[in-house]
């Protein structure tokens, strides 16, 4: 079997699609395919069912897969004993995010890393879904609450809380909800909740009860323009929300934590330009105030949780 073949199949298998997996190798997707096909005439088996929806692995395909996945473990812990002879970072570093934290917080800080290390290519994806490290799909990951045990490096990265805000121009027009029970009175925005990967960001119930939001977006960046923008109230993050003079924090008393964690694939613990960017993330985080915002709606060590007893 030739590795490089091996290596084109192991990608068609975490991309899902011919065309994604072209795309991410840089090759023409008709050469990935005939490839691919000549991988399979070489095991004589069937690794991929081609379909309109995507590639599909047989049973074959996916028992070669988790082999070639430890396979290439084992190549990048060797790689690593070389890298870490030289202080030079280089090669490329995909780093997986929620949205909020990744355009918000993470993506105005790059430039700093990225002139300290010039030979380090850095690839941001700020999406309100989770990341497979066992896939590659990143090679560092910025969860929302603690990850499933698996072959991961994990690490609590900060708390942050969140609380309710509306735009000074839609409370002129509706008035402020004093109390859970008047939020009935107004218009919601919230998460589009069958699109949620992870129940910890169901977090919009622990302060609107049963009551549905008008508005469903399924990213917290895009619930935020829409708040901002008068659209309703909405749960924001504190860290990004208190920073918008036109925003007005609602009921400062009821607040709700969560947790970042950071994580990576423990065959990376030894990748020298990985350790830089899992560094620079601890240390750009550890730097800046305000992830938590107490009950006064300033930064506080403590937020309380509160849950309306409202229903519909």
């Amino acid at each position: 079997m030739d590795w490089e073949d091996a290596r084109l199949f192991l990608t068609v298998a975490r991309e899902g699609r011919l065309l994604g997996a072209a795309k991410r190798l840089g090759i023409n997707q008709s050469t990935l395919s005939r490839r691919l096909t000549h991988l399979e005439r070489d095991l004589q088996t069937t690794l991929v069912v081609r379909g309109p929806q995507g590639c599909a692995l047989t049973a074959e395909g996916q028992a070669l897969a988790q082999r070639l996945e430890r396979a290439e473990d084992a190549l990048l812990e060797g790689e690593a004993l070389f890298r870490d002879r030289s202080t030079r970072v280089s090669g490329t570093v995909r780093i997986g995010t929620p949205d909020g934290f990744g355009v918000h917080f993470l993506a105005p800080r790059l430039n700093w890393l990225a002139t300290r290390h010039p030979d380090l290519a850095l690839e941001l994806v700020p999406v309100p879904r989770s990341f497979s490290l066992s896939q590659r799909e990143a090679d560092v990951a910025i969860i929302v609450g603690r990850p499933e045990r698996g072959r991961a490096v994990v690490s609590r990265l900060t708390d942050y809380s969140l609380g309710l805000y509306a735009a000074q121009d839609y409370l002129a027009e509706m008035g402020a909800p004093k109390a859970p029970e008047d939020l009935a009175a107004h218009r919601l925005v919230g998460y589009v909740e069958d699109l949620l990967y992870a129940r910890t960001l169901d977090y919009a119930a622990e302060f609107f009860g049963a009551l549905p939001p008008r508005i469903a977006i399924s990213s917290a960046l895009g619930q935020f323009e829409a708040v901002r923008a008068g659209a309703g109230v909405g749960v924001l993050h504190d860290y990004i929300a208190r920073k918008e003079a036109g925003l007005v924090r609602l009921m400062p008393e009821i607040s709700v934590r969560r947790s970042y964690w950071l994580a990576y694939h423990e065959s990376q613990r030894a990748i020298h330009r990985v350790q830089a960017v899992v560094s620079f993330i601890k240390a750009a985080v550890a730097r800046e105030p305000g992830w938590v915002i107490d009950g006064s709606g300033g930064p506080g060590a403590q937020a309380s949780a509160a849950r309306p007893s409202q229903t519909r």
